[in-house]
């Protein structure tokens, strides 16, 4: 698969099949890859929580929140929820602030999951001390984001924006739209 494929078909997925889990390893395997990518100063100062146990996952789910567009909609049900999540820390002992780089470690991570047939989100939407106190994670470490992961059991499909309208959407068939802005219109000719 292409890098352009893979980055189109790289879409927040917000409903898995709770069915079938992630592995450890396969956790393991996609931190790797943030771990390989760019990093300001080359610092490295990010740290990740691995989770593909249900106990565990069953913890990190209620302090996440999902499509904000979806006004009506109140996240995955049980059946469809994620059966693997990474969160994303920066360590304040090595860099005060993460910069841009959790954005590029979940990217990379997000881009590899997707070449294993994975369905992701980065969640940064998020009750912080909540999560903190139910993975007892030490206050040196910022919570960042969440990257919730397992096989997709929606379709994602990409659309041009109309009349200025950004907002994700879904259709009568569950069909989750994204319009994404044209070339033109993102590309300043000065």
């Amino acid at each position: 698969m292409s890098i352009r494929d893979l980055i189109v078909k790289n879409r927040s997925c917000r409903r898995f099949d709770e069915s079938r889990s992630v592995s450890k390893e396969t956790l393991r395997d996609l931190v790797d890859l943030a771990r390989l990518s760019a990093s300001g100063a080359n610092l490295q100062p990010l740290k990740y929580v691995l989770s593909a146990d249900p106990g565990t996952n069953g913890k990190i789910f209620p302090c996440t929140a999902w499509a904000g567009y979806l006004t009506e909609w109140p996240g995955p049900a049980e059946g469809e929820r994620p059966t693997a999540y990474i969160v994303i820390l920066n360590d304040a002992e090595i860099k005060q602030s993460a910069g841009c780089d959790h954005g590029i470690a979940a990217q990379s991570i997000l881009l590899g999951a997707t070449e294993k047939g994975l369905g992701g989100c980065m969640i940064a939407s998020l009750q912080k001390e909540q999560l903190r106190e139910a993975l007892s994670i030490p206050e040196r470490y910022e919570i960042l984001l969440v990257i919730a992961l397992g096989v997709p059991a929606e379709t994602v499909v990409l659309d041009e924006v109309k009349d200025g309208n950004i907002r994700y959407w879904r259709d009568e068939h569950d069909v989750h739209h994204v319009p994404k802005r044209g070339m033109d219109e993102i590309v300043l000719e000065l």
